[in-house]
């Protein structure tokens, strides 16, 4: 098995629309990229963590490649937003691709340089590596799921 992990604003669905793929073993929201340690939602909703709401996917790559993964990212929120999706702003909000492995770091930038020729505006979303991915509250955890939902808002 193999993680990957991603920003691109609230956790939620992004979580919801990766666990639905075929090759997914598990998901989990949490935070990323910020200096505080063991931060809670209320602290990362502050916006001065610098947290990221993030999807930590486990996936057997034998059955998606992270690629595919890649894909299903870039197509289910707005990457040329900095800071924002939909009604959602701040930081911890923001468009990121957080790697595990020099490869998917290489990946993350051919497939960021091929998205963008989707968009009219450019990406903003940030390249950085994986470092410590603090897991969210348990009623964060499938949060759509739990309520029989498919997506947010977004």
């Amino acid at each position: 098995m193999e993680k990957a992990t991603f920003g691109a604003g609230c956790f939620w669905g992004v979580e919801e629309s990766f666990r639905q793929l075929k090759g997914v073993t598990s998901t989990a929201v949490g935070y990323e990229g910020g200096h505080l340690e063991r931060p809670t939602y209320e602290d990362v909703c502050t916006g001065r963590t610098l947290h990221a709401e993030v999807v930590e996917v486990t996936y057997d790559p034998a059955q998606i490649g992270y690629d595919a993964l890649l894909d299903v990212f870039w197509k289910g929120h707005n990457p040329t937003t900095l800071n924002r999706q939909g009604p959602d702003v701040g930081t911890q909000y923001r468009s990121a691709i957080f790697f595990h492995s020099p490869e998917q770091e290489k990946t993350a930038k051919a497939s960021k340089e091929k998205a963008q020729k989707l968009f009219p505006r450019e990406i903003v979303t940030e390249i950085v590596p994986a470092k410590t991915f603090w897991k969210a509250e348990d009623y964060h955890q499938q949060y759509l799921a739990k309520r029989g939902l498919g997506s947010c808002h977004i």
